[in-house]
């Protein structure tokens, strides 16, 4: 298990998985996250083709928490692949492969048995290393800027959901980001982050004590919270969607949103089209 840093925590060590290599324990709700995952690569197969094939700019797949690749779940002991694993897989099945895969973590255990993976499926796959700030600068800066591109971005926390990753990806032209925010985190340590002279909210949200009125009731003050990012997002030229998916955990606490950043309305159409076939319920 990697120690934390950067804000980067990685949660419990890893364990051997059904092909040999390295793995990860996950609640069964990381099924749901992938299910939304897989169904927008698939729904946006469509515009990617466009992209793919000799002389044209290509469809990169950037994912800059990948884990292990695959997962045993938890409560139930079934194995499952990894976000960027399935990915690949749900690309290929519908004829636009990702011309290429970047994957991160600070883990390098994790991001190696990711990279193994993927290359035993024939993926073209290339690691980026350090943080995921330092991984998302050398994506945006090593993938060609005329190319469509699709982040996953899969954080443990708000402190790890800092807004230089978004920012550095979202100066490329064509990306769209779907994106973990914990409520967990932000309902959980709400005081804590208010308060500490060190927050993850200076992360998470630059510049928010001039702008959150921490006098308020706690309910105003996460509403002023995610308003603000939401502000921030769009001061990049980006824009999230209004439809922010809830994934709840087994007992149905309030786990995290996953939600779409993007600037182009076809890319927010297909974030609507993929949470109407989840099925899930839209906030």
């Amino acid at each position: 298990m990697a120690m934390p840093q950067g804000g980067e925590v990685y949660m419990g060590d890893l364990i051997t998985g059904d092909d040999g290599l390295p793995a990860s324990e996950v609640g069964i709700w990381a099924k749901e996250k992938h299910k939304f995952l897989s169904l927008y690569v698939d729904i946006s197969r469509g515009a990617r083709k466009k992209w793919l094939g000799s002389g044209k700019a290509g469809a990169t797949y950037i994912d800059l928490f990948c884990g292990p690749g695959r997962s045993r779940v938890r409560e139930t002991g079934e194995w499952i692949d990894g976000s960027a694993v399935a990915a690949w897989k749900i690309s290929q099945e519908g004829g636009a492969a990702f011309s290429e895969i970047l994957v991160a973590d600070l883990d390098d255990e994790s991001r190696v048995a990711t990279t193994t993976r993927l290359k035993k499926l024939g993926a073209p796959v290339r690691e980026l290393t350090g943080s995921a700030i330092d991984a998302a600068m050398q994506a945006a800066k090593s993938v060609n800027p005329y190319g469509l591109h699709f982040a996953f971005i899969d954080p443990f926390n708000l402190e790890s959901l800092d807004f230089k990753i978004v920012k550095s990806l979202a100066a490329l032209k064509r990306i769209d980001m779907l994106i973990h925010v914990s409520k967990m985190d932000h309902q959980r340590n709400l005081d804590i982050n208010l308060q500490a002279d060190e927050s993850a909210l200076d992360c998470f949200i630059p510049g928010w004590r001039e702008r959150i009125n921490r006098n308020s009731s706690q309910q105003e003050t996460r509403r002023q919270i995610i308003d603000y990012w939401q502000e921030l997002v769009k001061g990049t030229g980006k824009r999230p969607s209004t439809n922010w998916e809830l994934i709840k955990g087994s007992r149905g606490q309030h786990l995290y949103w996953l939600l779409l950043v993007a600037e182009n309305d076809l890319a927010h159409k297909f974030w609507n089209v993929t949470v109407d076939n989840g099925q899930g319920k839209l906030l």
